[in-house]
């Protein structure tokens, strides 16, 4: 089995830009992810990735994967990771003050049965939708609910549609629920939105299209073969209902650190906890972007450690040398 320099797991800008720090430094490595484009590509318009004024999830996407092309980045997508665990060797182990801990390799499982082996890991796996945890949600899970706007608001052209959440990706599904509904409903939970400014002010002006309705708390989805509507308490307690044909959940998300070990540490949310360098508490594994405990999740700043993460891992591999 070849042993890589550096295996990357992951698909979007962390994934992206620490490919492209790698193989300019002139490391062996892949990235493998599941579907490449992360949460990027279901983003709406995108305002604040420098250079491009305004673009979208999919046009960004599509030019991280140009980039990494460009370099002739060996990636494969459609591959789900089910486990990384770091193999020590033993005969580097028996002196760890000259090694600097750089001792053993990692050995990567998938769901297809196929293993891929490298001196150091970057993790940069994002994260996935929140789920509101109410009854019919599981039930019309792509029969109306959805947790992706860019993908699934077009089916809703000229309906009615309910938009769950207080940050910027509920603002940002409202604004794009305005451009093609007929109708659209914001619930927040809070008494004000979380988000930044030039979106509120976007949703909030939209007043013919957009109801908005702060301190109401989503309690069953409901429908028939498809969603028809939503149950929600409004801020006196008192249980009120909207008939809707869509309904978009946008309440945060999960970071997807599932495929690392139980002994790397992880924040209480589940993130995976890195330093300044990007570095877990485990020698030559590393994790950027979105899964990390990074106090913003930005694409700018995923990108920005995904290129930490790949110099520091170079670091590290010149003391294996």
């Amino acid at each position: 089995m070849l042993m890589l320099d550096l295996l990357i797991i992951g698909g979007s800008a962390a994934a992206t830009t620490a490919g492209i720090y790698g193989i300019r430094r002139g490391l062996n490595l892949k990235i493998i992810t599941k579907e490449f484009g992360g949460e990027v590509a279901t983003s709406g318009e995108i305002g604040n990735w420098p250079g491009d004024g305004m673009t979208d999830g999919i046009a960004l996407s599509d030019k991280f994967k140009k980039h990494l092309e460009y370099y002739k980045v060996d990636m494969e997508e459609g591959v789900t990771v089910k486990s990384i665990v770091r193999v020590s060797d033993p005969v580097k182990s028996f002196n760890k003050a000259q090694d600097h801990g750089a001792s053993g390799y990692f050995n990567v499982s998938t769901e297809k049965g196929m293993d891929y082996t490298a001196k150091a890991v970057i993790v940069a796996t994002g994260v996935h939708p929140r789920e509101l945890n109410v009854a019919g949600e599981k039930e019309y899970r792509n029969k109306g609910v959805s947790y992706c706007s860019t993908c699934d608001m077009p089916l809703f052209a000229g309906k009615t549609v309910a938009v769950i959440g207080g940050g910027n990706s509920a603002l940002e599904s409202g604004l794009m629920g305005v451009d093609i509904a007929k109708k659209v409903y914001v619930i927040n939970k809070n008494a004000f939105f979380k988000g930044e400014d030039v979106l509120i002010k976007k949703l909030e002006s939209a007043k013919e299209k957009v109801r908005i309705l702060y301190e109401a708390k989503t309690t069953e989805i409901v429908g028939d073969k498809f969603v028809t509507g939503f149950k929600y308490n409004d801020k006196d307690g008192k249980e009120q209902k909207l008939n809707v044909d869509g309904i978009f959940i946008h309440i945060g998300s999960i970071p997807n650190s599932h495929v690392v070990s139980e002994e790397v540490e992880r924040d209480k949310f589940g993130a995976i906890k890195v330093n300044l360098n990007c570095e877990t508490n485990i020698p030559g594994l590393y994790a950027a972007g979105d899964v990390t405990d990074v106090s913003f999740k930005q694409i700018v700043i995923a990108a920005g450690q995904g290129c930490i993460a790949a110099l520091s891992a170079v670091q590290y591999l010149n003391k294996l040398k």
